[in-house]
């Protein structure tokens, strides 16, 4: 769409890096979470390489990735290979201090905007339960 939806988030645990997927539902944006503009550029720029999935950046290097370039949802590799990128994209996860247990299921759930309450979407932040837009200020 070409929309950017802004916001800041918190419970992640990131300390470095960046984490991006295209398993954003229902929309299924990119959701990317970070704490290094350059390193959630590569990671954003990495999912359009591989036509999406969930990648973690750290230091402007990929750490992992699941390509899904299906729709950005579904993989073309045996199930035994997502299953073991699956898994690397967690330890790379905890390698960048996340201290969720499934950050990129949260990830998933943040944009989802037909469930309460927050949500960030490719229109900003929307208060679900108000059915409203609500400004982002520092």
């Amino acid at each position: 769409t070409g929309r950017i939806g802004l916001g800041f988030v918190r419970g992640f645990g990131l300390k470095r890096g960046a984490l991006a997927s295209t398993h954003a539902h229902d929309a299924h944006n990119v959701v990317v979470v970070g704490v290094d503009d350059g390193d959630m550029a590569v990671a954003v720029n990495r999912l359009a390489e591989t036509g999406g999935g969930q990648v973690a950046v750290a230091g402007g290097v990929v750490l992992g990735e699941v390509p899904c370039p299906f729709g950005g949802l579904l993989s073309d590799r045996p199930a035994e290979e997502v299953a073991a990128a699956v898994h690397a994209m967690g330890k790379a996860a905890e390698e960048l201090g996340v201290s969720l247990p499934s950050p990129f299921m949260a990830m998933s759930f943040l944009a989802l905007s037909v469930v309460p309450e927050l949500k960030l979407t490719d229109r900003g932040l929307v208060d679900v339960d108000r059915f409203e837009l609500v400004p982002l200020e520092v």
